[in-house]
This record gives structure tokens, C-alpha cells and sequence, in this order.
């Protein structure tokens, strides 16, 4: 069974430490797949990083080269979204003085002092994308996998 809707799951916690000069996204997903994780999702991170390459939300279909590359150090204020092999995150970032900018993650999030993250697992479900003729974007399904 397929569905954009999706179901109810138990959920099982993961959490994981990365080290200065760690590539982030990288390194999640890396983490997904040793552990075979089906349905993973961000729950918390908190951290700093020296690099980021994002997507602005004025991206669309046909213009995807609305990017930005940050350097400099940075807290992460936020970090959202499903880890699946296709991952959709989403970041935000203060600098020195406070001033946030978010977007989409391409990568190149290489970490500062720390990444300490919290990974949650929907583990009835699966996380897989799609192609959506509607956005242009590879969207999220969701597959309902109950145990036996």
C-alpha cells in the first residue's frame, strides 16, 4: 500500500555525535544505511558548521541553480526533514551576529565543533520518492509495512 497521506507507526530513537570536519548530510545518510533504517527522520540536531550549500525557496522545476554557498561559522538553529536514500532537508543557520538564512540542503555541510543529532524511525513505514508531475520534484511516498 502507497500513499502521499501515509500512517501511524511506532517510532524508535537514534542518536549520533559527528566530529569537526565531518560532511553532515553525508554522514546521515551513511548512518541511515548501516543501520537499514526504513522511515528515518530528523527530530533534533543542534550544532555548528563551517560550510553549506543550500537551495532558496525561490527554486523551482525548471530553475533549480537558485543556490547559495556559505562560509564562515555557524550555528544550527534548525534541521528538518526525512533521510531516506533521496533526503529533503531543511537547515537554518545564524551567523556571528545572530542573522539566520535557511534553505534546502545540497551538502557540503562540513561540521564546526559538533552535530549531535537525533534520528527518529517510523518503523511500520518506508520513505521512498517519486516523481511528481505536479511540482516538478521527486516527492515523498509513504509505504505502510506492518510487522508481522
Amino acid at each position: 500500500m502507497s500513499s502521499a497521506g501515509g500512517g501511524g507507526s511506532a517510532l524508535q530513537v537514534h542518536a549520533v555525535r559527528f566530529s569537526p570536519g565531518q560532511e553532515l548530510l553525508g554522514s546521515l545518510q551513511a548512518f541511515v544505511e548501516e543501520r537499514r533504517l526504513r522511515a528515518p527522520f530528523i527530530i533534533t540536531c543542534v550544532g555548528s558548521v563551517t560550510k553549506a550549500t543550500l537551495r532558496l525557496a525561490n527554486a523551482t522545476a525548471t530553475n533549480t541553480n537558485e543556490v547559495i554557498h556559505l562560509s564562515g561559522r555557524f550555528e544550527i538553529v534548525s534541521l528538518v526533514g526525512t533521510l531516506n536514500p533521496d533526503a529533503h532537508l531543511h537547515i537554518c543557520l545564524s551567523d556571528a551576529t545572530g542573522r539566520t538564512v535557511g534553505g534546502h540542503v545540497l551538502g557540503d555541510l562540513e561540521v564546526f565543533t559538533t552535530a549531535e543529532v537525533v534520528v527518529g524511525e517510523a518503523v511500520d513505514l518506508r520513505f521512498t520518492r517519486e516523481m511528481d508531475e505536479d511540482t516538478g520534484f521527486p516527492e515523498l511516498v509513504v509505504q505502510v509495512e506492518k510487522s508481522a
